[in-house]
Parts: C-alpha cells; structure tokens; sequence
C-alpha cells in the first residue's frame, strides 16, 4: 500500500528491485551507505540542441531561447557508478539521457528508471536535496540542467497566474479544435462563465471575521443555519478533534474548535452546496469530484498534521478547494446538453482548466491569496513556493499521494523527486511513512465523508 508497492509495482515496468547484489528489504541492514559520489568516465559542456532536449519535463513548456541560456553539461557514467548521494545537497536538476539508473531512497526498497520509460520524462531529481541515492546500471548518460531551471519555471508559473485578472486562458490544441471548449473559452474571457457563489452563512462569517470578532459573535451568524450547526458538532464530536467530552451546542463546539478552525469547517461545510448537477452524466462526475476532493482534504490534513509547519485545518480546506475549478466546467456543459463532449473529453480537459479557472472561482468566493494559489499549483510538480514548506507544498504531496495506486501514477514524478519533497524534516516522508499517512488517513476520511459527503 506504500508508494513502492503500489507506485513500483511489477505491472508498472520500474518494479522493486529483487536481484541479487541489489537493496531489499531482506539485504537493507547490510545496505551499502555511499560516502562520495563516482566521477564521471565522460563530461561534455557543450550546449546541447533544444530538439534534444524538448523532451523533458518543464523544458518542454519553455520558450527556446529561456532554456538557451540555462547551464548544463552531459555526464557519462559507468556500470555500478555513484552518481548522487540521498541528502546531499543537489546543485543541478539531474535528467537520465541514456541507459538505466537504480535509485535506492531512505527506504527498504531501490527502483530503477529506464530511459524508454514514461517517467524518464521527468527528472530523477529536482529538489534542494537527493532524495535517494543514484547507481548507474550499465553505463548511462545523465543531463545536468543548473538548478535556474526551476527559479524560471517557478516564474513562468506565478506570471500564468496573475494571467487570471487579465481573464486570459490559452487551450492546448486538441482542446482549441473543439467547438464547446471554444465557447467555453470566450465566456471565460468575457467573464460570462457562470461561478458559484458562497451559501450566505459561510460569506457572512467570513466578512466578519475580518473584523476581528469574538466566539459570541460567530455562534450567532452561525446558528442562524441548524443543519451547519448539526454538522460542525458532528465534526468537533468525530476522530478528527476527539474532544474529552461530548460537544452538544454551537458554542461550545466554536470554542473547542477556534474561531480559525470554525470558519475554514463552516466553508468546507458550504462547499458541498457548490458540487452539484442535475444532469446524470455530469452529477455523477460532480459527485465523483466531491469526493476525490474529500479524499485529497483529509489527505492534507494529516501530512500537515505529521510534518508540522502547517495548520492541519487550513491545509483541509486547502485541499477540498484544489479542483474547485472543474464545478464551473460543468456547470458550463449542462447548459448545452446536446454539445458538450463525451465524459472522458470533459475528464480529459480537467488538468488544462483547474487552474485557471479554480483561482478564479476562489478570488470570486473572496478567498484569501494563500488559496487562491492552491488550484494552480497543486499539481504543478515543479513548482518551488521557497525555503520552507508551504500549504501549497502539503497539498502537492497530498495530491501525489492520492493517485498511489492508479494509472495515472504511471504518469506522474516519483515523490521524492520533486522541490516540495525535500523540504520535509528528519527524512519526515519514507514510503513508511506514507503508509502511515494513508492509514491514519483511511479514518479521517471516512469521518469525513459521513459528515460533509
């Protein structure tokens, strides 16, 4: 269940090693702990074609000239050699070009990366730090891109955000050719789409709060609504706070709960009021939505509850909002029941407009800055928000971590080859350590889901 069993699994073609001479579970007491790294056989400077290089990922979503003048040199290694060390500090983004790598992270199990596979496409390593230890099997060719790479790419990223204030959205290609995607588009840019709005309790207790109020105060915007008030007690009563005693009215359950930790609970509350269609094919894929959101919020909960840094019900709500981009989509496609395109198109379509359109749906809602952030950098693998962890950070791991187990994970970066990765502590995220975190999380969800599914 770890994200070696599930993400490295045989099927997948990058299997746990099992090979004599190679780490596993039953060999990891006698493991090799490497003090220095091997010198390459071979080092070339020489500025490499873009055509070459396109391929990777961010490179491939830069302009040309960008990547032009970014640093990198071509390292060759032979069979067995030590190509980086786990947490050491990396000075480069590291890409394999030719061969095999096995990579053995701070873990029981080592996997290998091939160079013909999809997630070869990615860097072996993009953070501040190693997140394992790199062998050449076979001797392989590795491309080391200055670590400008990601400053840039960062840039590029925060600039396409403030891109939702000009209301300007650019479509792939195959999303262009489609007339409803079109039609989409310009309502988009006319500011025509039709967005969610807060149901009145959540909006008043937010306005309110931004005027420094007290407990008394926010019990009475709140029990204006009894079914918010059935809820919040239900939650302030559920594992997720296990209050020494029962809680039995409003405001006791503010008290116990914090103004902070009320208000983020009342809009999670609210937020299930937006997830709704009345059309079948698309209320199944809103309800379908509704609960991945779930599942990524309760997720983010208890990785910032484990690594610290982060106010565990900031980052809930972090991540209940991180596709609430998709819901004005929907909501789109069911005003043209006889145009908008198949399920698995709409589906298709989600990773090019949570984005945009999330951040715009949430400056919309008056959500603060730190959340408006979330939708577009939530699964922005690359993205580095600075020095310490951040909420975008936690959702990133969070998002990465609910797709353990599935298709698109084959798709997707190892977790510990991304920015956000090694701005964990103590060597705080092992597969291990995600096992636990999915476990712990296995009954916060299903809290969850009993109370706002």
């Amino acid at each position: 269940m770890n994200w070696f069993t599930n993400i490295f699994s045989p099927n997948n073609g990058e299997a746990a090693s099992t090979k004599e001479g190679v780490n596993t579970i039953g060999l990891v007491p006698e493991a090799i702990e490497y003090q220095e790294c091997t010198p390459p056989i071979a080092e070339d400077v020489d500025k490499l074609l873009y055509q070459k290089i396109q391929h990777f990922i961010p490179i491939r979503y830069l302009e040309e000239r960008q990547v032009a003048f970014l640093g990198h040199k071509v390292l060759t290694y032979a069979d067995q050699a030590v190509i980086y060390i786990y947490g050491h500090t990396a000075d480069y983004i590291y890409y394999l070009m030719e061969g095999e790598v096995t990579l053995q992270p701070n873990a029981q199990h080592s996997y290998e990366i091939n160079v013909e596979s999809l997630r070869a496409h990615f860097p072996i390593n993009s953070g501040k730090l190693f997140g394992a230890t790199a062998i050449a099997k076979g001797e392989v060719k590795i491309l080391a891109v200055a670590s400008d790479l990601t400053k840039l790419w960062t840039a590029k990223s925060k600039g396409e955000l403030s891109c939702v204030e000009l209301m300007d959205l650019s479509l792939p290609e195959e999303l262009n050719n489609s007339r409803f995607f079109q039609s989409f588009a310009e309502a988009y840019r006319e500011n025509n789409l039709l967005l969610p709005s807060l149901p009145d309790i959540a909006y008043k207790l937010t306005k309110a709060m931004n005027n420094d109020i007290g407990v008394p105060e926010a019990v009475d915007i709140i029990q204006i609504d009894s079914a918010i008030v059935s809820k919040l007690i239900q939650v302030v009563n559920s594992p997720f706070y296990a209050p020494v005693a029962p809680i039995t009215n409003c405001q006791d359950a503010v008290t116990r709960l914090g103004l902070a930790a009320t208000r983020n609970l009342v809009m999670s509350i609210s937020l299930k009021q937006l997830f709704t269609c009345k059309d079948p094919k698309l209320s199944e894929l809103m309800h379908n939505l509704w609960l991945r959101s779930l599942y990524v919020s309760s997720l983010s909960f208890v990785l910032a509850e484990e690594t610290g840094g982060i106010n565990p019900d900031d980052a809930l709500l972090a991540g209940l909002v991180s596709d609430i981009g998709i819901i004005p989509l929907l909501h789109f496609a069911e005003k043209f029941p006889d145009e908008y395109p198949d399920i698995a198109e709409l589906e298709a379509a989600i990773p090019h407009l949570r984005g945009p359109i999330g951040t715009l749906v949430l400056h919309t809602l008056g959500f603060d800055e730190s959340l408006m952030r979330i939708p577009h950098h939530s699964e922005d693998w690359h993205y580095d928000s600075g020095e310490e962890v951040s909420l975008v950070d936690i959702v990133m791991l969070a998002k990465l971590h609910s797709y353990f187990g599935t298709k698109q994970a084959n798709k997707l970066p190892y977790i510990n080859s991304i920015p956000a990765y090694a701005k964990l502590k103590d060597d705080k995220l092992t597969p291990e350590f995600s096992l636990h975190v999915l476990q712990k999380a296995n009954q916060r969800i299903k809290d969850a889901m009993s109370v706002l599914a």
